[in-house]
């Protein structure tokens, strides 16, 4: 059983293996698949139990969820870790849910975690086996499944999103570890507010809850009732060694870049100091971070104000020379400055049009106007004839004067807006295009 994985040689289990429910009442969370009348729900208690991926970040009860469905079905609970399985022991288990199948006619429950780690080939192994009842197969995944699942897996299975649990869950779900005879059986007592705080901690995790939980409890003393009793200074010496959850390589990764992202693009200084923040404080790399508002600077803000660019740049060059927490101080002053930056994406927009472009259209030649001509043979082919010097024109500008091929010398890219200092880029291109227009010296017509 799964619980064995959280049991040393001296039948010593951590609270949050104690705490796993047995009951769908006792489940904590997830109340959008397992609150009465959901579709989920309804197909437990009908016993129309099917095959599943249940996709969510860590810490919401997905290895719970899976021994749950096992238990109220009365299925035989397999387990796989892709991360330490291969084909060999995808083998063994089916071997043994066909065995069970025939000699004592029950049925088995397989679960597979970090499902996602397992290449095409592994995942295809499954395939013929979902498909003749061999075992109702459910895999874990922290990792988009439609980026990271093969789609003949997926389409034997039904996806279920898993959310970060409330902090209203967790705190239920810590108070119950308190009263619990499985957790601390009312012999520990935990003021509400430093409760909250666990709660709130934990990241809407819930094992990383329960965990706090527990080792505060080995630094509880003696109330003046004699009552072992957790403070806020004793929860604080906990968090002080207890690292903040930062999926680097999955999901929530992606999501808080985008969340800051979107937050300077939104030109919210609060939302975006929050969520470069968060990705500090749990992990990410500052340098990280500092490339990130680089190219935001140039997506998002470009020539409405050019300085947005220096500035991240400096702030880059800051967390280099001098590494945390004065390089990050520097990358706040750059991330709220982003924010209230004007914003225009006109540059990005033409860079991605140019690109689209120069890709599918063919390879024009260079216009003979505008090649070098070093040698006097290139000049008696005509390259550099009729280039016009700007300098030494009015204002230095050749009005009428094309630097596009003949084919698309009439097409536009890059389109000031009306913010920042592009109103004033917008107004020189609009001087500029009339003058060409009016000029008697059009390179072409």
């Amino acid at each position: 059983m799964q619980d064995s994985l959280f049991q040393d040689q001296t039948g010593f289990r951590p609270l949050a293996a104690r705490m796993r429910p047995v009951t769908l009442q006792d489940y904590v969370g997830q109340a959008h698949l397992v609150g009465p009348g959901k579709p989920l729900r309804r197909a437990v208690e009908q016993g129309q139990l099917h095959s599943m991926i249940l996709w969510g970040p860590p810490g919401v009860g997905k290895t719970t969820f899976a021994q749950l469905l096992a238990n109220l079905s009365n299925l035989s609970f397999e387990t796989l870790s892709a991360v330490l399985s291969g084909v060999k022991e995808i083998r063994a288990v089916v071997e043994r849910a066909r065995n069970r199948k025939q000699s004592e006619g029950r049925d088995t429950l397989l679960f597979v975690d970090e499902v996602h780690r397992f290449n095409k080939s592994q995942q295809d192994a499954f395939l013929p086996h979902i498909e003749d009842g061999t075992f109702i197969f459910v895999g874990a995944t922290t990792e988009n499944p439609s980026f990271e699942l093969n789609s003949a897996l997926l389409s034997r299975t039904r996806v279920y999103v898993l959310k970060n649990l409330e902090d209203k869950d967790v705190l239920r779900l810590l108070e119950r570890a308190l009263e619990s005879d499985q957790g601390f059986g009312g012999r520990l007592l935990v003021p509400e507010d430093v409760l909250e705080l666990m709660a709130s901690a934990s990241g809407g995790d819930a094992r990383r809850a329960l965990n706090i939980l527990e080792v505060a409890g080995d630094l509880a003393e003696p109330d003046e009732q004699g009552r072992d009793c957790i403070t806020s200074e004793q929860l604080e010496q906990v968090m002080q060694t207890s690292l903040r959850r930062f999926d680097k390589g999955g999901d929530v990764f992606y999501d808080q870049i985008s969340a800051l992202h979107k937050s300077v693009r939104g030109s919210d200084p609060d939302g975006s100091l929050y969520w470069m923040c968060r990705m500090l404080d749990g992990g990410c790399d500052p340098l990280y971070v500092a490339r990130r508002l680089v190219r935001i600077a140039s997506e998002d803000i470009g020539n409405a104000d050019p300085r947005a660019l220096q500035l991240s740049m400096d702030a880059w060059d800051a967390q280099e020379r001098l590494g945390s927490p004065e390089g990050e101080l520097a990358l706040a002053q750059a991330v709220t400055y982003l924010a209230l930056a004007p914003k225009s994406n006109a540059v990005y927009k033409a860079f991605n049009q140019c690109m689209a472009d120069v890709r599918q259209d063919p390879d024009y030649e260079v216009p003979v106007h505008l090649r070098n001509a070093p040698t006097k043979l290139l000049k008696s082919m005509g390259h550099g004839e009729s280039y016009r010097y700007a300098h030494d024109e009015p204002e230095a500008f050749a009005a009428g004067e094309s630097y596009l091929p003949e084919a698309i010398h009439n097409r536009r890219y890059y389109e000031p807006v009306t913010r920042g200092l592009e109103i004033k880029l917008a107004e020189k291109r609009d001087r500029l295009d009339d003058r060409n227009s009016r000029s008697p010296r059009k390179r072409y017509s």
